[in-house]
C-alpha cells in the first residue's frame, strides 16, 4: 500500500480550465560580464546569440588528470559582453512589462554566483540604470495620463485591493498630508541626487494599446529573504522603550532607537495565490517616487564584505510592482464601485542572493551561516525545478517541495501557472569561477525544460468602450440644435445693412423685407427638399427594417437549426458520454482481471520455477545415486568375484588334499596287508628321538592322472616385489634351522598404512601352540591392493606352516603336506588350507593394528 501523498493545494477549475493545453517552457536567458582584467583566463566563451561554450581552465586540467572537456550549453538569447541595459531590457522585462499592463502577472529573477553581475543587471549602477528603473519607466509612460488619484484604491490583509469613492480618497489624502512624517513619499519633492542618474533613462516606451476607459494605481513593495525569514524593508519600526534592544552583535543596547524588525510570514488567499501578510505596499504616481520607495529598502538590505565581492548581497530580495486597474462607470467620469471589476497583476523582480563555496569566500561565523542558508534555498529552487520537469516529461505526480524553503513557496503559482517566468543567468567567465558556473548551466539547462501554464486574458466588463472622450467632448441637446442652425444660416444669404439712416428713409425697410423674403424662400425650398429627402430615407430606412427583421427571421431559422443540430450533438455527446463510462468501468474490470491473471500467471510461473528446480535437484540426486550404487554393484561384484574364485580354488585344493589322502591311505594299507608282521618295537623318548634319527618312510607321490596342484611358492614372480614382513612382539623366537627370510623387506611389529603403501606383499608370522604341545609357526602371505576409500586391502593368497617335531612321532607333517588324521581330525587338517584365503582391509586414516576384517568364509563343521 502506498504511503498517503499531501497535494499542493489547487487552484479554482475556472482558471485552470482554458490553460491546460497551453503552456510555455520558462525563457532563460544568459549575460556573460566583462572580464575585471585584460590578462585574465577566460573560460567562458559566446559561440552566437543563442550558445555558449565552457572550456576547462589550465590548472583543473591538471588537477584533473590533463582531462581536456568543451561543454555547450543554449539558452533563447545569450548577450555577450558588449551588451547594454537597452537591449537587454527590450528582449526580457518589456514583454513582462507589458503583460503587467494588460493584467497578467510575471516573474523576473536574475541567478548566478557571487560577483557575476546580478545586481548590477536588475538595479544598475549610476549612469547606467537597470532592469528595475526601466519597467518603472515603461509603466508611467504607458497609464500616466490614466491613473486615479491617490486612495481611491486601497489595499488590504487579504492580499486584494478595496476601492473608495472620490469623497472618502480626498479624506484620506488631507488626513495622510497632516501627518507628521508621512509614509507616501510626495512628487513634489526633488529627487535625490543619489540615485538621480540611475533612473535618468534617455530611451522613451511604452505599452502599445492600453485601456482607456480604466484607472491605474500601482503600489510597490520591497521585501527580502534572509536566514530563511522574510522581512519588508520598507517598514517603520517604531522605537519602542519597553521591548529589549539587540544590535547585529546580538548584545543589548542602552541608548539608540533601533529595533529588530520581525519575520513576516506567508499566507494563502481564498485564490490560493500565496502572499506576504502584513507587508508594506505604498502607492506611488511617477518612477521618481517609486525609486526612492526602493532606494529606501536598499539601504536596509543585508550585504557584507567577503573574499569574492566587496558588496555580497547575503539575502534574496523581491521588489514587487502591483498594478490596480479598474473600469470607468458608463459616464466615463468615475471609476467602477464594482470590486469584483478590479483587475490585479503583479510583476516580481527578484534578485537572488549568489552561489558561493565557503572555501573560496573564507566565510566564518554570521556569514558562514548564511552562505549555507543561501546554497540551501537555491538548492532547493533548483530540486523543484528537477521535480517539475520530472512530472512534465514522464507523467509522474510527484509532490514538489514548495514549502522547503520560503523563496520557493512564495513564487509556487507562478510555476503553476499564474504568469510567465523568466531568468537570466549571469556568469563571469574568469577561470577562478569555472566550477560554480558549470553548476548554474546545468541548473539553466534543467529550468529550459520546464513548462509553465500560459496566464488567461483579463474579463472585458461589458461596457462601451471609448467612453471616456466620448463622454467630455459631449455638450448635451441644446448644444446639437444650435449647431445645426449655425451651419444652415451660413447657407442662407447675408442680411443687408438693417441701419435706418433717417425718418424719411424708403430703402433699408423695403431691401430688409426682400432679403427676409428670399429667406423664406430659401427656407421654405429646404423644408421641401428636406421633406422628400425624409421621405426617401424614411422609405430606405422601412426597407432596411424589413430587410433586417427578414434578415433576423433567416438567423432567427438558422439559429433554431442550429440549436436543433446542437442539442442532437449534445444528446450524442451524453450518450458518447454514458458509453465512454461504461467502457471505462469495463476497462477498468479488464484491467483489475488482467491484474489478477498476471498474478495468477507469476503465482504459477514461480511455482513452475520451484517445481522444475526441484525435479532437477532430484534428478541430480537420482544421477549421484545411480553413480553410487554403479560404483557400490561394481564393487561388490568385484569381491565376489574374488571371493567366489578364492572359494572355488579352495574347494579344489580341499578335494585334492581328500584325493591325495585317501591314496596315502590305500598306499599304507597295502603295505600293512603286504609286510610279514613282526614285533612292535618300543617308541623311544623324545631324548633318544632327537639324538637318534629314525629313516623316513618315503611318501608315494601323487596319482599321475590327478589334477596338478597350485604352487605355493613363486619366487620367480615376487623376487623384485617389496614385502611388509609383520612379525608381532608376542612371538618366540625358535631354535629351528629353518628360519624365514625375505630380502629388501619392511619388518614391522604393528601393520601400518605407511608400510603397506609402500610394498605390493604381505607377510604376517603367526605362533600358535600345536594338538601335540609343540609350537607351530605359520606364514601367512597375501597381497596389497588400494581400495576405492583411499586405503589398502590385503588379498590372503597363500600359507606356509613351519613346525619343529620328534621324527618318532604319530602324525608326519610337513610344510607343504599332512596326512589325513582318523576320526574326524580331517576336518581339523584340512581346515587351515580353508583359511589361507583371508582378506585384512584397513581403512583410510586408521592405523592398521588389531582392527582387521576378515572377508573370507566362515568356519564350517562336518556332519
Amino acid at each position: 500500500m502506498k504511503p498517503a501523498r499531501t497535494k499542493t493545494p489547487r487552484k479554482p477549475v475556472l482558471k485552470k480550465g482554458s490553460q491546460t493545453s497551453f503552456k510555455d517552457p520558462v525563457g532563460v536567458y544568459c549575460r556573460v560580464r566583462p572580464l575585471s582584467f585584460p590578462d585574465q583566463e577566460c573560460c567562458i566563451e559566446v559561440i552566437n546569440n543563442t550558445t555558449v561554450q565552457l572550456h576547462t581552465p589550465e590548472g583543473y586540467r591538471l588537477n584533473r588528470n590533463g582531462d581536456y572537456k568543451e561543454t555547450q550549453y543554449s539558452f533563447k538569447q545569450v548577450f555577450g559582453p558588449h551588451t547594454n541595459q537597452k537591449e537587454l531590457f527590450d528582449v526580457v522585462a518589456n514583454p513582462l512589462v507589458d503583460d503587467l499592463i494588460h493584467g497578467k502577472n510575471g516573474l523576473l529573477f536574475t541567478y548566478g554566483v557571487t560577483g557575476s553581475g546580478k545586481t548590477h543587471t536588475m538595479t544598475g549602477s549610476p549612469g547606467v540604470g537597470g532592469l528595475l528603473p526601466r519597467c518603472l519607466h515603461m509603466i508611467f509612460n504607458s497609464i500616466g495620463s490614466f491613473q486615479a488619484k491617490r486612495y481611491v484604491f486601497k489595499s488590504n490583509d487579504r492580499n486584494s485591493m478595496d476601492i473608495q469613492c472620490e469623497v472618502d480618497a480626498l479624506l484620506e489624502r488631507q488626513k495622510r498630508e497632516a501627518m507628521p512624517n508621512p509614509k507616501t513619499p510626495s512628487s513634489k519633492r526633488q529627487v535625490d541626487p543619489e540615485f538621480a542618474d540611475m533612473i535618468n533613462v534617455q530611451e522613451f516606451c511604452k505599452a502599445e494599446e492600453v485601456d482607456e476607459d480604466s484607472v491605474y494605481g500601482l503600489f510597490v513593495s520591497y521585501i527580502e529573504i534572509y536566514n530563511n525569514y522574510i522581512y519588508d524593508l520598507l517598514e517603520e519600526v517604531p522605537f519602542d522603550p519597553i521591548k529589549p534592544k539587540w544590535n547585529s552583535c546580538s548584545t543589548p543596547m542602552r541608548n539608540t532607537d533601533f529595533v529588530p524588525p520581525q519575520s513576516k510570514l506567508l499566507r494563502e488567499d481564498k485564490n490560493h495565490n500565496m502572499y506576504i501578510a502584513g507587508c508594506t505596499e505604498v502607492e506611488v504616481k511617477s518612477t521618481e517616487e517609486a525609486f526612492e520607495v526602493f532606494w529606501r529598502g536598499q539601504k536596509r538590505r543585508r550585504i557584507a564584505n567577503t573574499h569574492l565581492n566587496r558588496e555580497s548581497s547575503r539575502s534574496h530580495t523581491v521588489f514587487n510592482i502591483k498594478l490596480v486597474q479598474a473600469p470607468l462607470d458608463a459616464d466615463g467620469d468615475n471609476v467602477l464601485q464594482e470590486k469584483e471589476q478590479i483587475t490585479i497583476s503583479q510583476l516580481s523582480l527578484v534578485d537572488l542572493a549568489g552561489s558561493e563555496r565557503t572555501n573560496r569566500t573564507k566565510a566564518e561565523g554570521n556569514r558562514l551561516r548564511e552562505a549555507g542558508n543561501i546554497n540551501q534555498s537555491l538548492m532547493t529552487l533548483r530540486t523543484c525545478m528537477e521535480v517539475l520537469r520530472e512530472n512534465q516529461t514522464y507523467g509522474t505526480n510527484k509532490m514538489v517541495p514548495y514549502r522547503d524553503s520560503k523563496l520557493t513557496h512564495l513564487f509556487k503559482n507562478y510555476f503553476d501557472g499564474e504568469g510567465k517566468v523568466r531568468m537570466i543567468v549571469c556568469v563571469n567567465p574568469k577561470a577562478e569561477d569555472y566550477e560554480e558556473s558549470l553548476q548554474v548551466m546545468r541548473f539553466a539547462e534543467v529550468t529550459q525544460e520546464v513548462e509553465v501554464a500560459r496566464p488567461v486574458d483579463k474579463a472585458i466588463c461589458g461596457l462601451t468602450p471609448g467612453r471616456r472622450y466620448r463622454n467630455h467632448t459631449r455638450a448635451g441637446p441644446v448644444g446639437d440644435e444650435l449647431l445645426v442652425t449655425e451651419v444652415v444660416l451660413q447657407n442662407f444669404p447675408p442680411l443687408p445693412s438693417c441701419e435706418i439712416l433717417g425718418v424719411n428713409d424708403e430703402q433699408t425697410l423695403p431691401r430688409l423685407i426682400e432679403a427676409l423674403e428670399r429667406r423664406h424662400q430659401l427656407r421654405q425650398m429646404m423644408i421641401e427638399e428636406f421633406n422628400k429627402q425624409a421621405m426617401t430615407f424614411k422609405v430606405l430606412l422601412q426597407e432596411f427594417d424589413n430587410g433586417v427583421v427578414n434578415k433576423e427571421n433567416y438567423i432567427q431559422g438558422k439559429l433554431n437549426e442550429k440549436e436543433k443540430v446542437i442539442s442532437g450533438q449534445k444528446l450524442e455527446i451524453e450518450r458518447l458520454e454514458k458509453k465512454n463510462k461504461t467502457l471505462e468501468y469495463k476497462i477498468e474490470i479488464l484491467e483489475k482481471t488482467t491484474t489478477i491473471y498476471e498474478e495468477d500467471k507469476r503465482n504459477l510461473q514461480q511455482e513452475l520455477e520451484t517445481q522444475n528446480q526441484k525435479l532437477q535437484r532430484q534428478f541430480s540426486d537420482k544421477r549421484r545415486l545411480e553413480a553410487r550404487l554403479q560404483g557400490m554393484v561394481t564393487e561388490t561384484t568385484m569381491k565376489w568375484e574374488k571371493e567366489c574364485e578364492r572359494r572355488v580354488a579352495a574347494k579344489q585344493m580341499e578335494m585334492q588334499n581328500k584325493l591325495w589322502v585317501k591314496d596315502e591311505k590305500l598306499k599304507q594299507l597295502k603295505a600293512i596287508v603286504t609286510e610279514p608282521k613282526a614285533e612292535k618295537p618300543e617308541r623311544p623318548s623324545r631324548e633318544r628321538d632327537r639324538d637318534k634319527a629314525t629313516p623316513r618312510s618315503v611318501s608315494p607321490s601323487p596319482i599321475p592322472n590327478a589334477p596338478p596342484l597350485r604352487l605355493r611358492h613363486r619366487r620367480s614372480r615376487s623376487a623384485g616385489d617389496r614385502w611388509v614382513d609383520h612379525k608381532p612382539a608376542s612371538n618366540v623366537q625358535t631354535e629351528t634351522v629353518m628360519q624365514p627370510h625375505v630380502p629388501h623387506a619392511i619388518t614391522v611389529s604393528v601393520a601400518n598404512e605407511k608400510a603397506l603403501a609402500k610394498c605390493e606383499k604381505y607377510m604376517l608370522t603367526h605362533q600358535e601352540l600345536a594338538s601335540d604341545g609343540e609350537i607351530e609357526t605359520k606364514l601367512i602371505k597375501g597381497d596389497v591392493y588400494k581400495t576405492r576409500g583411499g586405503g589398502q586391502s590385503v588379498q590372503f593368497t597363500d600359507i606356509e606352516t613351519l613346525k619343529q617335531e620328534s621324527p618318532t612321532g604319530r602324525k608326519r607333517r610337513s610344510s607343504t603336506v599332512s596326512p589325513t588324521q582318523p576320526d574326524g581330525a580331517e576336518s581339523e587338517w584340512t581346515d587351515v588350507e580353508t583359511r589361507c584365503s583371508v582378506a585384512v582391509e584397513m581403512r583410510a586414516g586408521s592405523q592398521l593394528g588389531p582392527g582387521y576384517q576378515h572377508h573370507a568364509q566362515p568356519k564350517r563343521k562336518k556332519p
